[in-house]
């Protein structure tokens, strides 16, 4: 089971983060508010999307046994007259085929992370 405990300080929009053995720290830009400690919840979140993204995509060329190199993921939050959607541009730095340029986009698209996103996870919510 993943878990992440979030700490908002009295400072602003400062917050702590502890993950397992990890910390984060979060903030929001001082145009915002904040006092750009740290990264934003929205960054954070295009940083989950695009490394689970690059995991998936390594896991897979890896049993396929295909090198691919480094894998970029470059995961862009976009807001425009059609509302707030996301963007990924995803690049590798050897040769890829475009047979598997094709499957690599499908298995891309089975991040558990993005699939959260996309909303196939249940959020349940309780004010303890």
């Amino acid at each position: 089971m993943a878990n992440s405990k979030v700490v908002l300080s009295s400072k602003n929009y400062l917050a702590e983060a502890k993950m397992r053995n990890h910390f984060a720290v979060i903030d929001e830009p001082v145009d915002d508010g904040g006092d750009d400690n740290g990264p934003t919840p929205v960054e954070y979140l295009l940083t989950a999307i695009g490394s689970c993204v690059s995991i998936t995509l390594r896991m897979y060329a890896e049993r396929k046994d295909w090198d691919v190199g480094k894998i970029t993921v470059n995961v862009s939050q976009i807001k425009d007259e059609n509302g707030t959607h996301l963007t990924e541009e995803i690049s590798f730095e050897k040769d890829v085929s475009e047979d598997q340029k094709k499957r690599l986009l499908v298995i891309a698209g089975k991040c558990p992370v993005a699939k959260m996103v996309k909303g196939e996870t249940e959020i349940a919510t309780s004010i303890q």
